[in-house]
């Protein structure tokens, strides 16, 4: 007798039918973080379309949905660089080391607010912000120090700086260089992402012209003098931490590098010239395979936009090479042991996109920056993955998965609807000024915040299995008084025994440098030399480029 094959239409049907007569959990959303509707399952039937060597290929193939290397991590391990930094840089080198002993694989340096806004940590305007966020630095010594013992030509080295950036560039080369290295053998980048200050962060000093004219000098100098440096990070993590949504986080973040890419052209650059330097940074939240999607999109759309849009010509300007952080945003004051399992489970996250470094947060960092012991454990959640979870032994193992290229194609084409979007306000800049962005962002982070007040979405230990008992017992590094005293009288020394009328000189020439059109990076590395401060060079770039005051918008 001749078994019947059982007849897959039938099935699917019964399914349905079970699944429609089947009690559903109560007061439940089932979308994703960002409210995006989640199908209950997704079948062959609902990619009937879908063309596996147009839409995923092979890796280190376009599109590069798969990842930007053949080998991926059977190859080479993502770079394991941990955010950090704090108080002075005496503190800060001491966390540097600490790190780089236990495993790290590269630096990345946090400043503090008044570093971040151009300001000396003696203006009166920094008080009680000094050391706080990040650490401070305000000249080349504080640079010299931070850096003591860590040879610069032989690590790479990230920094977390946007308006300034350039400024604190030059602080890094010239101590690069006192210690004798050779700038264009320097590794690293500056994250120099002054269009997302404007959208999300609000750490902007100037208007949005002048920045754009900072950003492609600092572009045209590292392809001209420093072929091994990403002179920009563009990133969507701070878009996502201020409330977008992971569509808004990915299109967002695109349109800002293909503006840069479009003032860099307008400036005379070619394409293949300074494209395969630029890098990305994203966010890692905690909708796991909403993440995972992202990325393998951004990827897609980044080379596509390349190839077709730019007409690049060297495959390696097509590769979306980025950055991941765990979501800080995710992270809660309550329960703060519940925050090592949201890090971990976001940075798998980011591995299984296909990331190619990553920083994990530390559990403390809603209540301070992180002790040491919340850093190493950080950092340790990073090695499980890599060396105990067998992960890294396969390239994009969801990759074919029904519901993850469904879900990678939805986000893709939301993506492009943005696009046009933003064309039509007439770019990026005239989108920011009208506060287009501001307003998408703002109703995506209203939406989420009312999901999780009527408890439809839990938050565990915020509105969700909470523990009125709880006590708080974890150390917590606390930044005090004296860190600013401490600073600030370096700081004194630094004018008192440098050249004056050599400091003098400098900021003259960059004045005159700044009303012209020449690129500004070779001024600013001789300003560094001369122990002129990062707050001295900033008022003579606000004189000459104004200061910017954002709109209201509501």
């Amino acid at each position: 007798m001749v078994e019947k094959k059982p007849n897959r239409t039938d099935s699917y049907r019964r399914w349905q039918d079970e699944f429609k007569s089947g009690k559903l959990r109560d007061n439940v959303l089932f979308t994703t973080i960002s409210s995006a509707e989640v199908p209950p399952m997704v079948t062959q039937r609902d990619i009937q379309d879908w063309d596996p060597e147009a839409k995923l290929g092979y890796p280190g193939q376009y599109p590069y949905t798969r990842g930007i290397h053949p080998t991926m991590f059977r190859g080479r391990l993502w770079t394991m660089r941990m955010f950090s930094g704090f108080a002075t840089p005496e503190q800060t080198n001491r966390r540097l080391k600490f790190l780089l002993e236990s495993g790290q694989t590269g630096l990345s340096v946090a400043f503090d607010l008044p570093t971040l806004m151009g300001r000396d940590s003696d203006d009166p305007w920094c008080e009680g912000e000094v050391g706080k966020c990040g650490v401070a630095v305000c000249s080349l010594r504080d640079m010299e120090t931070l850096f003591d013992g860590i040879e610069l030509e032989k690590v790479s080295t990230s920094m977390t700086i946007n308006s300034p950036a350039a400024i604190l560039w030059a602080f890094y080369i010239a101590a690069a260089e006192n210690q004798g290295a050779d700038r264009s053998k320097l590794r690293g980048t500056i994250q120099n992402d002054i269009l997302k200050e404007y959208i999300a962060q609000k750490e902007y000093i100037f208007p949005p012209n002048p920045s754009m004219r900072l950003e492609v000098d600092t572009i045209e100098f590292g392809t001209l003098e420093m072929p091994e440096w990403n002179t920009i990070s563009i990133s969507g993590y701070h878009i996502r931490e201020a409330g977008s949504t992971a569509v808004q986080e990915l299109a967002f973040t695109l349109a800002d590098g293909m503006a840069y890419v479009d003032a860099a052209l307008e400036r005379g650059l070619r394409i293949d010239e300074f494209a395969p330097r630029l890098s990305f940074f994203f966010n890692a939240h905690l909708d796991f395979f909403e993440e995972i999607c992202k990325y393998r999109a951004a990827r897609r759309i980044w080379a596509r936009k390349m190839r077709d849009k730019y007409n690049a010509e060297n495959t390696r300007s097509w590769l979306l090479r980025f950055h991941t952080q765990t979501a800080g945003c995710s992270l809660t004051a309550q329960q703060p042991e519940n925050n090592i399992v949201r890090t971990a489970l976001e940075a798998l996250a980011g591995v299984l996109g296909g990331t190619q470094s990553l920083h994990t947060n530390s559990m403390d960092e809603t209540l301070a920056l992180p002790s040491d012991k919340a850093a190493k454990i950080a950092l340790r959640s990073q090695q499980i993955i890599a060396c105990e979870t067998g992960v890294a032994n396969t390239i994009d193992p969801l990759g074919g998965s029904y519901f993850i290229e469904q879900l990678t194609d939805r986000m893709e084409a939301e993506a492009e609807e943005y696009f046009e979007r933003i064309d039509e306000h007439g770019g990026v800049i005239p989108a920011i000024e009208n506060g287009f962005f501001q307003r998408e962002i703002a109703r995506a982070a209203y939406r989420h915040q009312l999901e999780l007040e009527s408890g439809k979405r839990i938050q565990v230990g915020v509105n969700g299995y909470i523990d009125p008992d709880e006590r708080i017992d974890i150390p917590i590094l606390r930044i005090t008084p004296e860190v600013a005293e401490r600073q600030i009288a370096n700081l004194k020394e630094v004018r008192r025994k440098r050249d004056r009328k050599e400091v003098s000189r400098m900021l003259d020439r960059l004045a005159d440098a700044a009303r012209s059109d020449e690129n500004l990076m070779p001024c600013l590395i001789d300003c560094a030399h001369a122990y002129v401060t990062l707050g001295e060079m900033v008022d003579v770039l606000k004189g000459a480029f104004g200061e910017y005051r954002e709109a209201a918008f509501f």
